[in-house]
């Protein structure tokens, strides 16, 4: 088994943008693992991903020193069915170590970012979920 990394997890939803990147820092992320679908469609522009890095998420999170990075392919793709918990499920274990390749060198900690504030109302929980029982990692969610 690969060795054991602690990571966290985190949504932006509700918080203000000094809330959030003070939460970041006071975990000690070094990097955050966008895993939205389309970060360049958030509601909220300090969260947005903009086309360049001065502005938007890679704004806020550089001048706080800390590293972004979008993983696309970690986005829920099946958001807009109700049953998108399983179907999402479904899709780390059968494809989850090719999904989830780009976090392994991510310089750590890192933290995967999405929009709703709570895990459980997130796919975040499942690529968590997974990376525990398939990299034996150590997940805090910070809510």
């Amino acid at each position: 088994m690969p060795e054991r990394r602690e990571f966290f997890t985190i949504g932006y939803g509700g918080r203000p943008p000094e809330e959030f990147v003070g939460l970041l820092s006071a975990h000690g992320v070094k990097t955050v693992a966008d895993v939205r679908i389309r970060p360049e469609r958030a509601s909220m522009g300090a969260y947005t991903k903009a086309r360049t890095p001065d502005k938007g998420i890679e704004k806020l999170l550089g001048d706080r020193g800390i590293g972004y990075r979008s993983i696309l392919e970690l986005g829920n793709v099946f958001l807009d069915r109700g049953d998108w918990p399983v179907i999402y499920h479904d899709l780390m274990e059968r494809a989850g170590d090719l999904l989830v390749a780009r976090l392994v060198d991510l310089p750590g900690p890192f933290c995967l970012l999405c929009a709703e504030k709570r895990v459980a109302d997130c796919h975040r929980r499942i690529i968590a979920d997974y990376l525990v029982a398939h990299r034996g990692w150590a997940v805090e969610h910070i809510e």
